[in-house]
């Protein structure tokens, strides 16, 4: 399918590939016409996400890489190939999660907020920080953050995940600045290049869904269906979606 969809010749980077939503936007947008370019630190469960992407969208562009993104010049290094290899960079795609919560506020271990520090934050800088001159120079650069409805409106149990969400939008937000910036500077009415968060409750995929037949998953979005909604923000002008939170749940 690749070369005649809507992201005909475009190259895109996933980070945190092999995870479940992982799995469905290297899929997405592959069936999309996109090269994509996963990345994750399992080797194997990035593999099996680069053939289960390959296969099923009919032999599209589909590749990965084994990077430490808690590395900053590994993460560089893995930009600067990708752009190298592939003559542009269109878009990152941040998925990159992990969770943790307590009973109660008291509660709280600060373990925890060093854990999802170095995941959910971290690894944001780091990508961010390694494509955005790439990104900048595309005609239709995305970055694409995923974060949780739960950053505007933490609970007492989930105060270090809330926390750490609402820190990488912030980050994400600041670079949203350096492209309307960057955009003025070259002497465009707007930004040439995007970035925005996707905001979700939380996701749901098929292994959940057999784990609990019983659950109802009120409100959670369906990875497939954020697949859905990465892909379109490309559809859509860059003015229109940088610096924007795009809520895939209701908003608070």
């Amino acid at each position: 399918m690749a070369g005649n969809g809507a992201l005909s010749g475009a190259v895109i980077a996933v980070a945190g590939a092999g995870g479940p939503a992982g799995r469905a936007a290297l899929l997405r947008l592959a069936e999309a016409g996109a090269t994509v370019v996963g990345a994750d630190n399992d080797p194997e469960r990035l593999s099996e996400a680069v053939d289960a992407a390959r296969y099923a969208s009919g032999g599209a562009s589909v590749t990965g890489d084994t990077v430490d993104l808690l590395d900053l010049r590994s993460t560089r290094e893995w930009a600067a190939h990708v752009e190298k290899d592939f003559g542009r960079v269109d878009g990152l795609v941040h998925l990159v999660g992990g969770w943790r919560g307590s009973e109660t506020f008291t509660k709280t271990s600060l373990d925890d907020w060093d854990f999802l520090e170095l995941l959910l934050v971290k690894t944001v800088q780091h990508t961010s920080l390694a494509f955005h001159e790439a990104l900048q120079r595309s005609d239709r650069g995305r970055y694409l953050l995923i974060s949780a409805a739960g950053a505007s409106t933490p609970t007492a149990g989930n105060a270090a995940y809330s926390a750490a969400k609402a820190a990488a939008e912030a980050w994400t937000l600041a670079m949203a600045d350096y492209f309307r910036k960057a955009g003025k500077a070259e002497g465009a009415e707007g930004p040439t290049s995007a970035a925005a968060i996707l905001v979700v409750k939380a996701l749901v995929h098929d292994a959940m869904r057999a784990e609990r037949p019983n659950a109802k998953f009120a409100g959670f979005t369906d990875v497939k269906d954020l697949a859905e909604a990465i892909t379109d923000v490309w559809s859509r002008p860059a003015a229109e979606v940088n610096g924007k939170r795009l809520w895939l749940t209701e908003q608070p």
